[in-house]
């Protein structure tokens, strides 16, 4: 596509909006960045988001964390002008062929254990997306023959207009971002967007324990492919008498998926589905599989101290994520809960949190919504902050029990992002020690 001369606005100066201007200058385009917060940028001029700077424009190309649905940009589509998103860019250049993985939990960790299986597998490949690099940052390193594999939000799905994975996978559906996207069916759209332009030589890889997953074998052309933990299913990867069968034949004993927690399972049959469909072999996926390191943030082990584990897990960031990162424990947890409140029901966590936790120690601005919904199930610590609530942990844990970052909630009232909230969580720990 030729872009050279086009007036283009990119609206949002975070990592993606970045990498969306810097490729569009190179394919000639005139760029005009904007961000209401203005931040400092080398080498680009950033103007403030008002009606003035969207005005004469032919394309405007929008971060994932800017809303599709601002006023500025419903005057703009008014006008004639098309709103697309960085991934949608980034896709008309991209080169090789294209795994897009979406969910509301596990994508991260299933795109970058999909990625580690295929270059460990000696299968060219670059991982990005919702993780790591930008979209558009991985046009120039993109090949014929190489295989992008991207971690998708529904952020970034709802400004798609002609992308198009060959494989595209989803691997659960649960309420998240509802003060984005308002409804769980909205949300649920934002994720179908991924499989509603595959044709019949792409593969949807679903999970068939998910009733929204598995409506969407149904939205595009794609061949359906499965993953379940609970029935048998053909083809794809299934649980079978504690081993992990892969299109009918064995792949590896469940106990030898080095990740803690059975949604780590499903996470492991999904990438393996996805491995085996770009080219790798049942003895090189269990391989990769097993020395896989894990991702940072998501039940993540951080130290024991005097009997005490201590697990971040900041990526938790809604209650289906929360849930699933206490089920991973046997019990004994003090629970690190709140920060920005994404229009969750938190009462959802109540009856995990009395069967194993000794208390939650609340944080942040959705500390006192929390205490509202779970009155009554456990003990309920107010510590405002992380440092506050690492202290707490300290002075009542015990010897067998575990401490657990998994917070329920966005990180943006206390800190830039999840990743800053577990690095501060992790500090903290490192730095703990008993008086002498």
């Amino acid at each position: 596509m030729n872009l050279s001369g086009t007036r283009i606005v990119v609206v949002g100066m975070a990592r993606s909006g970045v990498a969306a201007v810097e490729l569009l200058r190179e394919r000639g385009a005139a760029v005009r960045a904007v961000d209401q917060n203005m931040p400092v940028i080398s080498g680009i001029t950033v103007e403030p988001q008002t009606p003035e700077a969207f005005l004469d424009s032919d394309l405007i190309v929008l971060s994932p964390g800017v809303p599709a649905d601002l006023d500025l940009l419903d005057a703009a589509r008014g006008r004639g002008t098309r709103v697309i998103g960085d991934l949608e860019l980034a896709s008309w250049f991209l080169e090789g062929e294209i795994i897009g993985i979406t969910g509301s939990n596990g994508k991260t960790t299933t795109t970058a254990l999909t990625g580690h299986i295929l270059q460990s597998s000696g299968i060219a490949a670059q991982i990005g997306g919702n993780i790591g690099t930008p979209p558009c940052s991985m046009v120039k390193t993109s090949s014929t023959g190489q295989w992008n594999v991207l971690e998708l939000s529904s952020f970034q799905l709802e400004t798609t207009e002609t992308f198009r994975a060959h494989v595209g996978a989803c691997l659960n559906v649960t309420p998240d971002h509802l003060d984005r996207h308002y409804t769980l069916e909205n949300y649920a759209e934002m994720k179908a967007r991924l499989f509603v332009r595959q044709r019949d030589a792409d593969f949807a890889v679903l999970n068939a324990d998910d009733a929204i997953c598995r409506g969407y074998a149904h939205r595009g052309g794609a061949r359906p492919v499965w993953f379940s933990l609970t029935q048998r299913v053909s083809p794809g990867a299934c649980i079978c008498g504690g081993r992990i069968l892969l299109d009918g034949e064995p792949l590896m004993s469940t106990s030898e998926v080095p990740l803690r927690g059975t949604h780590n399972i499903e996470n492991a049959m999904a990438a393996a589905v996805m491995a085996r469909i770009a080219g790798a072999r049942h003895d090189q996926i269990r391989a990769a599989v097993m020395s896989f390191p894990g991702v940072e943030h998501r039940l993540e082990f951080v130290r024991e101290l005097n009997g005490i584990e201590w697990y971040n897990d900041s990526k938790a960031t809604n209650v289906d994520a929360t849930l699933k990162a206490i089920d991973a424990f046997p019990g004994g947890l003090w629970i690190i809960l709140g920060g920005k409140d994404k229009n969750s029901d938190y009462t959802l966590l109540a009856a995990s949190l009395k069967e194993k936790a000794h208390a939650a120690l609340l944080i942040g601005a959705a500390a006192e919504k929390i205490k509202g919904q779970l009155n009554g199930s456990i003990p309920l610590i107010d510590c405002a902050t992380i440092d506050g609530a690492v202290s707490t942990a300290f002075e009542r844990a015990r010897p067998g029990d575990t401490v657990l970052l998994a917070p329920a909630c966005a990180s943006f009232d206390q800190f830039q992002s999840y990743e800053h909230r577990g690095r501060d969580f992790k500090r903290l720990v490192k730095e703990l020690a008993w008086p002498n």
